[in-house]
């Protein structure tokens, strides 16, 4: 066979094994696994790592947030700094707005993404207003292509108890996964007018004002909540160790709940949000950034399995008046824009403090980073896996290439992991077989990028 492009000469990781194989596409498809190919394009990989691309699974792009602030990055820009991240596919959410149809919500994103995107997409649905005609307009979006639901516990956006089973409900009956926002929010709102009534305004306030007892609760809420509908769970960016525990324990009892951390989890604490002269701002995301032993804790929780994954959250929000001071600078830490970027820097950190420090196997990073996503959201085995079929979504990385952190590719003005030193970086980013990333510079356009329908119908199996 005749090829479009080979990738030849390096050590192929899946989430499963690591061998030694040559890559040969044809039709943007992984057509062989093997020696001594022939084709018209070469990607020499010698010495080089060659897995699955990334999937960036949770991230916020081009989104207003519940005080309508717009994220800096659009479908555009976040994509390229998703690409130079190492990832060849991302899955943002597409947020319901109070009042509006689902057809609608799926119709604004899709104008948002279409011709912007640089890699292949889907969405998650925020479901911010589940009446009764939006629960029965929901199979739509199965029909679409779109399986995954997620709700809050806490914002102006939470639901209620009732409307997390219903949502839960229809998502089991159609092989869908809900996610879940675990905080609960009379706590923080509690403990929020408690310290802004003593006068404890600065950012550094945020971190007490969420405290983690509020996380656990919701976490463990959530989990009854699906155990009584029989339905699939994913609790998303898990902050604390009983957060965890809860989500471990939930799984050894067999219920069908997942989890998820993230970065900053890992690598960042409560000390940043410290920082003087209101640069702690940068720092606020929900739930807040915790101390050294919560990160040794949840380090133990990814070697032991029990997250699925680990995703960016990626809330970008530039460091000025069109996104952190969006309410003025003279403000309580209430009133600053919540989140903060990550999306490029998720595999290289997970890459470097993981792989290269030994906390986890080069196999358990690709489950991390790219096929348990796919599996769980519904892309397995189209994405995520290096096998004859599947889209030549593919990330080639240099293991020992090393870095000082500095300027992303996104539209920020800030990188929280600023200064860190990485070894280990993508040099060559593949969305179905063709160049996205090479040799650091941008190869596709936007627009190039699709959009993946998805199917759960694997998970039919669990209803009872």
């Amino acid at each position: 066979m005749k090829h479009d492009l080979i990738i030849k000469g390096g050590k192929l990781v899946t989430a499963n094994e690591t061998f030694s194989a040559d890559i040969g596409v044809k039709d943007g498809r992984i057509a062989t696994l093997g020696e001594n190919l022939d084709g018209n394009d070469v990607i020499n990989a010698d010495n080089k790592l060659v897995m699955p691309g990334g999937i960036e699974a949770h991230c916020h792009i081009a989104q207003e947030s519940a005080n309508g602030i717009m994220t800096s990055d659009d479908y555009e820009s976040g994509s390229i700094s998703a690409a130079f991240g190492g990832n060849s596919c991302f899955v943002p959410f597409a947020a319901q707005k109070k009042g509006e149809s689902i057809a609608a919500t799926i119709a604004e994103y899709d104008r948002r993404a279409e011709t912007k995107s640089v890699i292949d997409y889907s969405y998650h649905l925020i479901l911010t207003d589940p009446n009764k005609e939006v629960l029965d307009e929901l199979p739509s979006a199965f029909e679409r292509g779109i399986t995954s639901f997620k709700v809050f516990m806490t914002y102006a956006t939470r639901v209620s108890d009732a409307q997390f089973l219903d949502i839960l409900t229809i998502a089991r009956r159609h092989g869908g996964l809900t996610m879940v926002h675990a905080e609960n929010h009379d706590m923080l709102s509690w403990m929020s007018n408690a310290l802004t009534q003593g006068g404890y305004t600065e950012p550094r306030y945020h971190a007490p004002a969420r405290p983690s007892l509020a996380e656990e609760e919701a976490i463990n809420r959530a989990i009854s909540l699906s155990k009584l509908a029989n339905a699939p769970l994913m609790i998303v960016h898990v902050s604390t160790p009983k957060g965890a525990e809860l989500v471990a324990r939930a799984r050894m009892d067999g219920a069908f709940v997942f989890g998820e951390t993230c970065p900053q989890y890992l690598f960042l604490t409560r000390d940043d949000i410290d920082r003087p002269d209101l640069e702690g701002a940068k720092y606020i995301c929900s739930p807040p950034l915790r101390d050294i032993p919560t990160q040794e804790a949840l380090w133990r929780h990814i070697a032991g399995g029990t997250f699925s994954v680990v995703s960016s959250d990626h809330a970008p929000y530039r460091f000025d008046e069109s996104g952190k001071f969006s309410n003025g600078h003279d403000v309580d830490f209430r009133s600053f824009a919540n989140g903060m970027p990550g999306i490029e820097m998720r595999l290289p950190l997970m890459f470097s403090e993981g792989v290269v420090k030994g906390r986890i196997s080069l196999n358990q990073f690709v489950g991390l980073s790219s096929t348990n996503a796919a599996r769980l959201y519904g892309m397995l085995p189209r994405k995520g896996t290096l096998a004859i079929g599947a889209d030549a979504d593919i990330a080639i990385w240099d293991p020992n290439e090393t870095r000082i952190v500095g300027d992303m590719h996104d539209a920020m003005d800030y990188n929280p992991f600023e200064g860190m030193k990485i070894t280990g970086w993508p040099t060559t980013v593949l969305t179905q077989g063709q160049r996205v990333i090479d040799a650091g510079k941008l190869h596709a356009n936007p627009g190039d990028g699709n959009f993946i329908p998805v199917s759960y119908t694997h998970l039919r199996a669990h209803e009872t």
